[in-house]
């Protein structure tokens, strides 16, 4: 059987284009998605991060402060251009015990929490 010479208009159809097109469409689509979910995903992580500092930098101040006292306390500290809204909570659990627990909040929401225990001053 011989082969029919190749004529300069053979090629895809549209329908084969409008196929690839589409598939492609898809893949991208599904990319981008991707790509979008881990920039959000990153800026989570640097949320908690940073908010995990500044509750270690809380907790520590309130380890080595030479008085503390029982009841609520809250403040703003400014961190990688942000301020980050604390809570500081101390009550007596057992004798000669206190129990701190503080929470970091940015306007996003909560960042870090964190429970000590420490001698009762």
């Amino acid at each position: 059987m011989a082969e029919r010479p190749k004529s300069p208009r053979d090629g895809f159809t549209l329908i084969e284009l409008l196929v690839a097109l589409a598939v492609f469409s898809l893949a991208a689509m599904a990319l981008l998605n991707l790509s979008g979910e881990n920039t959000r995903s990153a800026a989570r992580v640097e949320t908690r991060t940073l908010g995990g500092l500044v509750a270690e930098n809380l907790a520590v101040e309130a380890m080595i402060a030479p008085q503390i006292a029982e009841g609520e306390t809250s403040g703003v500290v400014p961190l990688a251009g942000r301020q980050w809204r604390w809570t500081r909570s101390v009550t007596g659990v057992e004798a000669g015990m206190v129990r701190i627990d503080i929470r970091v909040a940015t306007d996003e929401g909560q960042a870090a929490e964190r429970a000590l225990f420490r001698a009762r001053p």
